[in-house]
């Protein structure tokens, strides 16, 4: 008898009023080609939508693209929502317009990978699967 792996559920939301999400459709595509489920919000979800999505769905990774420059607003309000809701074991990761002098304090926060313009669909599966291995999911 062979025992599968869980397969892992990644939740990809636009925070905020972004109106272009091609990037964030590509990694959801992405991510679905190399066998994870993925829950794609959509665009212009608040900070709520998304972790009431998140824990509804149960999911392993929450990915938050963003080109409006908000982040240093909107992911606190993300991060604090999960810690509220019991889902701060969520793996987080971040993508899009982010300037590399706010990686520290996004690290801070808890967010894991910081992905810019460019980044490989690869690698950032291989973050994904590697930060959930050493997480146990």
């Amino acid at each position: 008898m062979t025992t599968r792996q869980a397969t892992i559920r990644v939740l990809v939301a636009k925070p905020g009023l972004d109106g272009h999400d091609r990037g964030a459709k590509i990694i959801a595509r992405a991510l679905r080609d190399a066998g994870m489920e993925v829950i794609y919000t959509g665009i212009r979800q608040t900070p709520e939508m998304i972790v009431e999505a998140a824990v509804q769905e149960d999911v392993d990774v929450v990915g938050l693209s963003i080109l409006s420059g908000a982040h240093l607003e909107l992911f606190p309000l993300i991060v604090e929502g999960l810690k509220k809701k019991g889902k701060d074991d969520a793996i987080l990761v971040a993508g899009g317009i982010i300037p590399e002098e706010d990686f520290p304090r996004l690290k801070e926060l808890g967010v894991q990978g910081i992905f810019g313009p460019g980044a490989s669909t690869q690698d950032i599966i291989a973050f994904i699967r590697k930060a959930c291995a050493a997480r146990g999911a």
